[in-house]
């Protein structure tokens, strides 16, 4: 992920007055003086491969602008002018989980329509999030009215809402979802009056409520029992409102400076990620719901997964400052305008699409699932890896070497995979058939 600056700043780094704040070799987001080490700016901005940073449920203001939340360690008071950014993260929380929770309402519980998953793919929903976040959709009880959202998708999409709202096991889902999006609203109400009391205790205590009530509500949408009933693309967006919460719950130990309950939560979640993301891709049966997978989470590893790990490595770099670091940190007066969302956002760019369309026309279903296992289980691959150099070495296949290996695509590793398995299978079919002749 690469960050950006004002040209004021992107031009005083380019002339070596300023540089940019790295924590083991990793960016933060941050600058200070060359000469007198003072930090003058947060970036304005970021991308990955070149692309605007547009995560699918991680808010970037915690992100763009994390000393405001850094400096919380050093005291409240501080930090107060920050409230308003961090209301708007909170809102962005809000506005995510809104959408991606509404949009199970095309999705149901059972078998799911390929024209369905095609109505609410990624870009679709980037789409309809920006029309929630400039008001041109309503969220209400944690659903939209996807008739009117999507009336430009034909009939078709029309009907299978209506099948989806006369399912009776959905709507024992969609009445546990309300009360969970409900009771999550809730909280972040509750937490925006908290960011306000000056009162520590009483600050604290309400802040420690408010966490009880995420936690109340992340255990309905993470119902091992509701899981089970509904497919992975159903799977993978409730999945998806749950990490948007977790992500709140880290924000109230941040706001109260419990630093290291705030990486510790950040590691699990990027943990938690990575494991419910294998869950849902082992559970993908059919080349629809692939088709639905692969560019969503593919954003998920590439967008909301940096976000999450350079929110941790900027808290890790703050609890490893001298306090006289944390104490310039905490004098610094940043610019605290907000980043121009509509700037960064104007175009929702969805290159994964693309990606997935041109690995799909050289691998086949299998391949291309491990491809995306290899996205969150990154040992994986290097058991395969292990395998075909085995049964290279076995056919002569002098080129397939571990050195090589580790050099070749994603692509190319699950393809020769697939090939090796399927020819030791074949072997093992032509060894059974002779044995019974």
């Amino acid at each position: 992920m690469l960050f950006a600056f004002t040209p004021v700043i992107q031009a005083g780094m380019e002339a070596g007055k300023y540089l940019q704040v790295f924590n083991n070799g990793i960016p933060i987001g941050m600058v200070r003086d060359a000469a007198t080490g003072q930090f003058v700016a947060h970036a304005v901005s970021a991308a990955v491969d070149g692309n605007p940073l547009l995560p699918l449920f991680a808010p970037t203001q915690f992100l763009m602008k994390g000393a405001g939340l850094i400096q919380t360690h050093m005291g409240f008071q501080e930090t107060y002018r920050q409230i308003g950014f961090v209301q708007t993260g909170l809102q962005s929380l809000q506005n995510s989980v809104g959408v991606l929770q509404a949009t199970t309402a095309l999705i149901g519980v059972g078998t799911v329509a390929s024209v369905a998953l095609g109505a609410i793919n990624l870009h679709q929903t980037l789409r309809l999030r920006k029309e929630v976040e400039q008001m041109r959709l309503e969220v209400k009880n944690g659903f939209i009215d996807l008739k009117q959202a999507l009336k430009e998708q034909g009939v078709e999409i029309r009907q299978i809402i209506e099948q989806v709202a006369q399912d009776n096991k959905f709507e024992q889902h969609r009445t546990v979802l309300i009360h969970a999006y409900g009771l999550f609203t809730q909280a972040l109400q509750r937490f925006r009056s908290a960011m306000q009391l000056q009162e520590t205790s009483r600050r604290n205590a309400e802040i420690d409520a408010v966490r009880g009530m995420f936690f109340e509500a992340l255990a309905d949408y993470t119902n091992p029992h509701l899981l089970e009933e509904t497919s992975a693309a159903g799977q993978i967006r409730r999945l998806e409102c749950a990490w948007g919460i977790e992500q709140a719950i880290v924000a109230t130990y941040q706001v109260q400076g419990e630093v290291s309950a705030v990486s510790d939560r950040l590691s699990h979640l990027h943990n938690h990620i990575c494991e419910n993301a294998s869950m849902v891709i082992n559970s993908c049966e059919s080349h629809d719901e692939l088709d639905f997978l692969f560019p969503e989470m593919s954003r998920i590893r590439n967008h909301d997964l940096a976000v999450i790990n350079t929110w941790q490595n900027q808290i890790d770099w703050m609890r490893s400052l001298p306090t006289s670091e944390l104490k310039l940190l905490a004098s610094t007066d940043f610019d605290t305008n907000e980043i121009d969302a509509d700037k960064n956002e104007s175009a929702v760019f969805t290159p994964e699409e693309t990606l997935y369309e041109n690995l799909a026309d050289k691998s086949h279903f299998y391949s291309l699932r491990d491809q995306l296992r290899f996205m969150f289980q990154p040992a994986l691959r290097i058991q395969y890896e292990d395998y075909i150099s085995r049964q290279a070495s076995i056919s002569g296949y002098k080129a397939l070497v571990p050195s090589n290996l580790r050099k070749a695509s994603d692509m190319t590793v699950a393809n020769l995979y697939s090939y090796f398995q399927i020819r030791d299978e074949s072997d093992v079919e032509e060894t059974a058939l002779a044995a019974t002749a």
